[in-house]
């Protein structure tokens, strides 16, 4: 299931937050801020879509994360690499790496990655 824009970006705060109060999300937006209301109706979308979860105490509701950051963000590339590549990890490769201005530096810590990852097969 997928985010919309307003939910990742609340997403992306209850990551970094790990735990987090209303107020506690409503403080990690930059100005300006979005109406409380607002946030508590993305709350309970990503709620009914499994991405968040929380625990009452008193009358103050806990939010945290029910999705890793990672397992999102791949679910994510691997849809995009699918969609728009062919299926192609390669043709992504070589979009991305022509594509982006990568500085050489980064070219080259690319290739080490590459270079580990193929002496781990």
């Amino acid at each position: 299931m997928k985010l919309s824009k307003s939910e990742e970006e609340l997403m992306n705060h209850i990551w970094q937050l790990n735990k987090a109060f209303m107020k506690d999300l409503l403080e990690a937006y930059p100005e300006p801020k979005p109406a409380t209301t607002t946030v508590a109706t993305l709350l309970k979308r990503m709620a009914d879509k499994g991405f968040v979860g929380y625990n009452l105490l008193g009358n103050a509701r806990e939010y945290f994360p029910l999705v890793k950051k990672k397992d999102y963000f791949s679910k994510h590339l691997n849809g995009l690499i699918k969609n728009f590549f062919n299926n192609s990890a390669t043709q992504f490769a070589s979009f991305f790496t022509k594509e982006t201005d990568l500085s050489k530096e980064e070219l080259e810590e690319l290739r080490a990655l590459i270079d580990t990852e193929l002496k781990n097969k």
